[in-house]
């Protein structure tokens, strides 16, 4: 057993720092999926074509900052996702993204957040079509928001980030930073009316 397995991901960014190699292997291989998929979705399916580039361009940023990391600031995975937030909105005002609607092919991503509400571990196989359906409308209604509305949920779905942390993160005052969460969480309730209606029984 390597004991650097059972370090925490502050501890591992500073060994990186020093020049362990083998330290960021650990941290890539903890976070690659869930900061591909934050990237993923913050970009929307119009740009989907650029996430590799983007969570490459991601960790060449954390790579070039591993210098700067302080631990007694943020957490490693909030300073990770902020580095990857504006990775991706870079990337969106070189783009001139306008807002896109079209349907994302990945249908599965969405469960996550979808059945979390539900309090349900796994859709039963008889239900499968209408969660993979549920899922693919939960992605189109993420595609249907504003993309500061967009990045203030997903930084506070995918990385946990509390009103505080978007405002400082984000640089925003708080409650403009609270009011995106809100705004983004209504639209998200009210595109979803139909399939969180089914849901209330099982709460």
């Amino acid at each position: 057993m390597h004991p650097q397995r059972d370090l925490p991901d502050e501890d591992l960014m500073l060994a990186y720092a020093r020049g362990d190699a083998s330290a960021f292997d650990l941290l890539y291989a903890r976070h690659e999926a869930g900061l591909y998929r934050f990237v993923r979705r913050l970009l929307g399916a119009s740009l989907a074509a650029q996430a590799d580039e983007v969570f490459q361009d991601a960790w060449l940023r954390i790579v070039a900052a591993r210098a700067s990391f302080q631990p007694q600031g943020a957490a490693w995975r909030t300073w990770a996702f902020t580095i990857a937030h504006n990775a991706a909105m870079d990337r969106l005002r070189v783009a001139g993204r306008e807002v896109s609607v079209d349907r994302d092919e990945d249908g599965d991503d969405p469960l996550d957040w979808l059945l979390a509400r539900a309090d349900q571990l796994a859709p039963s196989s008889e239900d499968l079509a209408y969660w993979r359906a549920a899922g693919a409308q939960l992605l189109h209604c993420l595609e249907a928001l504003p993309q500061a509305q967009r990045a203030a949920f997903l930084l506070h779905h995918e990385d946990g980030a509390s009103v505080e942390d978007l405002a400082r993160r984000l640089s925003l005052p708080f409650e403009t930073a609270k009011s995106r969460l809100r705004y983004a969480l209504k639209k998200l309730r009210g595109c979803m009316g139909d399939y969180l209606a089914a849901l209330e029984p099982a709460r």
